[in-house]
């Protein structure tokens, strides 16, 4: 017989991270009977029922394949807990074509306690998607910002295709290695939206990563952008950095509008599933995606994505429905 849905939010809503695996497990499971389960789920982790937003802090993790993000997500995770903060980290995965199941296994490369009941680390697919995160990733990032002090979403990629982390995510963290200048080209170039903290890994190596940091730094001063910071860390011995890291992705979460911020992420997370879900025609009968966002803003701002899907899917049908 399944857990029952509405429990395993009220568990985790009153920060019971032993029902963290389970509502995992249903949030991925994509078959219709567990789609329904999912959204009551859901609805009992919403602001709403929580008397305001999750209390986590969703921090994105991005950057090019070798950039060193496990390794440096091995060295924060023991910083926060140290801190006496719980932590939970979805690391995507590509997705396997046959089974849709990712395929590295990120878990494994990040190094943690197993017997650290304050410490989650769970791979998950791309199930495909452009940007990096399926839904169930952001579902997933967003119900266990319930339970635990800090989640992490760590996605493969820089650029125009990692926009979904940014709208999922209140701090985004792009890492970079030493002598790899195609972040450098990507924010001169525009294609990169600026990230709200910069790190460039592998800072043991001196010099090369000293001149690394300083010539982002000077790409954003010139963007205007002098005021977001970047660390140069290492996460091997000498272990340097990984405080001030933390201490900027705290800053960062300090100055922004947390409320809004999580509206705004999601409303576009319910557009773009339900653009994903009904294709471009559906979105046509909303009269287009200005409309569709003006109908959003209508909606109670409590509501979690898949109650604000199924809010557009009905307007849709209606604007549809032959008039007699």
């Amino acid at each position: 017989m399944p857990l029952d849905a509405r429990e395993l939010g009220r568990r985790l809503r009153e920060r019971d991270r032993s029902a963290a695996p389970a509502v995992l497990n249903l949030i991925e499971d994509r078959s219709a009977a567990a789609r329904g389960r999912a959204a009551a789920l859901l609805a009992e982790l919403s602001p709403a029922a929580l008397g305001g937003e999750a209390p986590a802090h969703l921090v994105g993790i991005t950057g090019p394949p070798g950039a060193g993000k496990s390794s440096l997500l091995s060295a924060l995770v023991p910083t926060w807990r140290g801190a006496g903060r719980t932590v939970a980290v979805l690391a995507v995965d590509p997705s396997s074509k046959r089974s849709g199941g990712s395929l590295l296994g990120d878990r494994v490369r990040i190094e943690h306690d197993p017997k650290d009941d304050g410490i989650l680390i769970r791979s998950t697919a791309t199930g495909g998607r452009l940007g990096g995160l399926a839904a169930p990733t952001r579902e997933a990032a967003h119900a266990l910002a319930a339970a635990f002090d800090v989640v992490v979403v760590e996605t493969v990629g820089v650029g125009q295709s990692e926009t979904d982390v940014e709208e999922v995510c209140d701090t985004v963290a792009v890492v970079v290695q030493p002598g790899s200048g195609d972040t450098l080209q990507f924010l001169k170039a525009g294609i990169m939206e600026v990230p709200d903290v910069l790190v460039v890994t592998k800072a043991d190596l001196g010099d090369v990563a000293e001149r690394a940091r300083r010539d982002l730094a000077q790409a954003l001063t010139s963007l205007g952008a002098g005021s977001v910071p970047v660390v140069a860390a290492s996460s091997v011995a000498p272990v340097s950095g990984i405080e001030e890291l933390a201490a900027a992705l705290d800053a960062h979460r300090d100055r922004i509008d947390v409320p809004a911020t999580r509206l705004r992420a999601r409303r576009l997370m319910a557009l773009g599933d339900f653009v994903a879900e009904h294709g471009e025609v559906a979105l046509r009968a909303l009269g287009g995606r200005r409309e569709a966002e003006r109908f959003l803003c209508t909606l109670d701002p409590g509501l979690q994505a898949p109650a604000l899907v199924s809010a557009l899917r009905e307007r849709a049908s209606r604007e549809r429905a032959p008039t007699s």
